[in-house]
């Protein structure tokens, strides 16, 4: 049974037990606001000489959420999302043995931030909720607009891309129109414990930073095989194709003077394609699973605007083509290390207009640097 609805419109703040998330709970109680803070915890046991060099879901970022909330004055809730957590990380593991790059903060943003907790918030009575991620957003005209946050440095847009935009209908983003600087400020006036608090960086269920020792707990089977190059020559063997990405260009021991590149992961044959930085640029992607926010295709199926294939990327001017959920995105100019798993965010300017999941990429083609992958053999 939902609770009754309150006097005030009732708001749900995702406190993860940081700085920013701090100040948008306290943002929302000063615009008037009902506030209830939650802490999801994700099972994922991270020790706590682990937790001052990344932060997000242990034990002592419950404790600053909780006591936050207390020196606020707001009701607090924890939740267990143990088991939807370990979904994600079989998403991130299966992702990597398919020789894909995944995006782990945004299927945990599509299926839990703001879906799940809109989901406890409607047990709460509660219209909506409220997170501190660094974008703006507004309903025009009747329809959703997500923007980059004012702070292009912490512009976390990108990670929206596959957000619905009924359930962006129903979120508050408090933080978009400020600098981190400015937000710390508030933390310190405010007297919140989170104010001086280094930011989180890695995945929170990696807090090692190495997502290989994931692959090692869980038991997965690896794929080891060969390096080579894009005319097939042999480079080199490696311990299993799940420990490299595309654009990787340390960490594969492949020296000789040229910087070399991943280019392509081939598990099924063991191998991991190398070349040179004028092997490594992609001219188009092909994205699935599509989703808009606050646009219509044109009838035509096909527009201009500026793709991101990556979180820390520069978006690039792009013409796409839509035909139903799938879309042809064509780069004006080459962009580096496009990778199958990771999200394509479409913007016009600063205005998200949605994207999907890079289902594949084409890479330029370098005169004799077309590998064929049955002429190589794949036994290590």
């Amino acid at each position: 049974m939902s609770s009754p609805k309150p006097e005030r419109p009732r708001f749900v703040v995702a406190m993860s037990g940081g700085v920013d998330s701090s100040v948008a709970a306290w943002m929302m109680g000063e615009e008037g606001y009902d506030v209830i803070g939650l802490f999801m915890r994700n099972g994922v046991k991270v020790e706590e000489s682990e937790t001052r060099k990344k932060s997000c879901c242990s034990t002592s970022d419950a404790r600053d959420a909780r006591m936050v909330a207390a020196k606020l004055g707001l009701p607090f809730h924890s939740i267990d999302l143990g088991q939807e957590f370990k979904q994600i990380i079989k998403y991130f593991l299966d992702e990597y043995s398919a020789g894909r790059t995944p995006n782990p903060c945004a299927v945990c943003n599509r299926d839990l931030k703001f879906d799940e907790l809109l989901r406890f918030a409607d047990e709460l009575g509660a219209e909506g909720i409220a997170t501190g991620h660094y974008a703006r957003l507004d309903i025009e005209d009747g329809r959703v607009k997500v923007r980059r946050g004012v702070d292009r440095k912490k512009d976390q847009s990108y990670q929206l891309f596959c957000v619905s935009e009924a359930n962006l209908r129903r979120t508050r983003l408090p933080l978009g129109g400020l600098q981190k600087p400015e937000v710390r400020e508030m933390a310190e006036k405010v007297g919140l414990r989170t104010a001086k608090k280094a930011d989180s960086q890695e995945i929170c269920f990696v807090p090692s930073n190495d997502y290989r020792q994931l692959l090692a707990q869980d038991g997965r089977a690896l794929h080891p095989g060969k390096f080579v190059d894009t005319q097939g020559k042999e480079l080199g063997s490696h311990d299993g194709t799940e420990h490299f990405t595309i654009g990787q260009r340390r960490g594969h021991g492949i020296g000789g003077g040229t910087p070399f590149y991943v280019l392509e992961i081939i598990p099924a044959q063991g191998l991991v394609v190398l070349g040179p930085r004028e092997e490594a640029d992609f001219q188009s992607m092909t994205v699935d699973s599509l989703n808009w926010i606050g646009f219509d295709v044109p009838a035509s199926g096909t527009f201009r605007c500026e793709a991101q294939h990556r979180y820390h990327c520069t978006p690039a001017p792009a013409t796409v083509v839509v035909e139903g959920t799938r879309a042809v995105v064509t780069f004006d100019d080459p962009q580096l290390a496009v990778a199958a798993g990771q999200g394509a965010a479409l913007y016009h300017g600063d205005l998200l207009l949605g994207g999907g999941w890079i289902h594949s990429a084409e890479r330029v083609t370098v005169a004799g640097a077309e590998l064929d992958p049955a002429s190589v053999d794949g036994d290590s």
